[in-house]
Formats: C-alpha cells, structure tokens, sequence
C-alpha cells in the first residue's frame, strides 16, 4: 500500500492543501496516478459497464476504460468544465434504458485537455447527481495544485459527504515524473480491493523514491517547488493567451485556464487538425490534435496547445507561426 511514512506524510499534505480525508478511507501509494486510476477501475467495471466522461477527455483514461471493455456517455463542456445539465439528462435515460453506470470519471481542476476549472456550485450538482444515481466520481488531479488565480473551489473530495469521490494524485506535476509516484484516496474497501490487485501488478511501488517524496514533504520542499511553478507556468499562459489573442483570425475561439499546462482552441469547422497537422510541423510548430481527446469521434476542428515546456518567446512566436497556418486553412 506504500511506505508507512509516506502515507502519514501525504496526509498531513492533504490536509494542508485542503483535501479532505476522511475517516473511514483509505490512502495507497501507486506507480503513478495512472496506475491508480487502471487499479480503481479494474475492481469497479465489468465489460459491458458505462463510464460518464467529459467530451474532451483525457486521452490515458479512455484508454483504461476501453482495456477493460467499459463503453462512454460523453457530455459536453463549456468554460466551467462539464455541464452538469446535460449530464443529469443523460443519466436519466441511462437509467430508463437500464444501462449499467458505474462512475464519472473527471478532471474538475485545470482540466486535461480544456484547461477548465468547475466552479463550486457545479461541483456540489455533480455529486448530488452522483448520490440519486448511486455512482463512484473519480477525481483526477494531477494539474489541481499548480493554480495560478486567486479563485475559490473545493476539492470535489472534500465536499464529498457520503464516500462516493476516489481522488487521484500525482507527484509528476509537483515533483519528478520520472519518479512514477502516485495516490488514490477513497473508501477503505475500495482501496482494499486496489491494493490487492496492485500485489499482482507489480508487489509495490518503488521503496526509493518513497522514501525521496517522503523527504521532500517532510522538509515542504514540495510546496516551495509549487509557488515557483506557479509563477513560470502563469507567465507562460499569459503569454500564450496574448499571442493567440493577437495572432489568431475570427471564428477561432480558446480556453482561458486558471491553472496546469494547456490551453484547447476551437477552430471553424471546415478545418480538421489532424490534416493540418502536416503544415504546422512544416513551419515548426506542433500541436495535438483534439479529436483523440473525444470518445465520440467528434472534435475534428480542435487541438490542445501546450505552455508548459517552450519559453515565453518561442511561445510567443509559435503561436504566431500556427495563427498563419490556420489563416491559410480558411482561404
């Protein structure tokens, strides 16, 4: 389940970054939130089994999903994440047609790729959503601590009142990726379950660089390392927001993030990212095209642009380099 320290230790650092554990849950250390997200899945669905994810998603989680034979009821986003509307529409047919929902899987803070942050009052709906339809919500939060605004939110765990959030972490955002750590906190039988099957997969996650994350929350140099990402990441969103406000032509349209590493752009529906693609690298940009982010096959004329990796100049004029290709699409 992970070294004893290292699970006291995540602990006190949930509770200091406001999230919530409760007293009947459980914590295991993972090799990477990824593996949490397939162990918790693994135990929860059978082939055949409905999971609720937003339309986009990310890309990784689709991928468990379909591993283990669940199909998707995708529901649309807007500027505030998934649009909980439409999802208690969707679940209500589910329900007359006899489908076999398990979860919604979500990314409510600095999503994965829209780059969206829910807001309270549509968190609270989620879960009240959650509880009449009886169904585990995961909470994917690898970007969740490197927010850049002063906006309010709560963890959807820590509005969680009857034990139905699993909530993933990762340290590969807010310490090492290579380190391949990462937790899941929920229902101690849940994490049980996941703890079992984990003695399958691979007995246990590093000692090593348990003892090494152990360390750098005990001497809070996570928290240090998080105001400086703050800092350089704000910079370069700005900075790519700036540009594409500058450059790009009418009719495209972006996200706005308060936090993690993306933006998502819509383009006009004649143009399909995955053709322009080609173009783009040609003139030396590259982004990922949005359609493999949509479990439905749609989203032909989007794409997710990154801030995290270029420097504040090459963003600058990345952007400024895609805006013409985009330009050349519409003539």
């Amino acid at each position: 389940r992970g070294v004893g320290v290292l699970l006291e230790e995540l602990k006190a650092f949930m509770d200091r970054m406001g999230i919530l554990v409760r007293g009947d849950d459980g914590v295991i250390v993972t090799s990477g939130s990824q593996q949490a997200l397939y162990l918790l899945s693994a135990v929860l669905l059978n082939p055949g089994d409905y999971v609720v994810v937003e339309k986009p998603t990310y890309l990784a989680a689709v991928g468990v999903f379909k591993l283990l034979g669940a199909r998707f009821i995708p529901v649309d986003m807007d500027k505030d994440g998934m649009v909980v509307e439409e999802l208690e529409e969707k679940l209500k047919r589910a329900k007359a047609e006899g489908l076999p929902v398990k979860m919604i899987y979500t990314i409510p803070t600095a999503h994965n790729p829209a780059g969206t942050t829910m807001p309270d009052d549509r968190r609270k709906y989620l879960l009240e959503l959650a509880e009449q339809h009886d169904l585990i919500v995961v909470e994917d939060d690898p970007y969740g601590l490197i927010v850049f605004e002063n906006v309010s939110f709560t963890k959807l765990k820590s509005l969680d009142r009857s034990g139905r959030v699993v909530y993933l972490g990762s340290f590969s955002k807010i310490l090492a990726p290579g380190f391949r750590l990462g937790w899941a906190v929920g229902l101690e039988e849940l994490v049980s379950a996941m703890e079992k099957l984990k003695q399958y997969v691979d007995l246990h996650s590093s000692t090593l660089t348990q003892y090494i994350a152990t360390e750098c929350l005990k001497q809070r140099i996570i928290e240090r390392s998080i105001e400086v990402m703050r800092m350089v990441y704000r910079e370069k969103r700005d900075a790519m927001l700036e540009a594409l406000e500058e450059h790009m032509p009418e009719g495209v349209d972006w996200t706005r993030p308060i936090g993690g590493f993306f933006v998502f752009a819509w383009l006009p529906e004649k143009i399909d990212t995955r053709k322009m693609l080609r173009k783009a690298v040609e003139k030396g940009v590259a982004y990922v095209p949005g359609y493999a982010f949509y479990v439905d096959g749609s989203g032909h004329n989007t794409m997710r642009l990154n801030y995290s990796f270029p420097q504040v100049e090459e963003i600058r004029e990345g952007v400024k380099r895609l805006a013409g290709v985009v330009r050349e699409e519409l003539l």
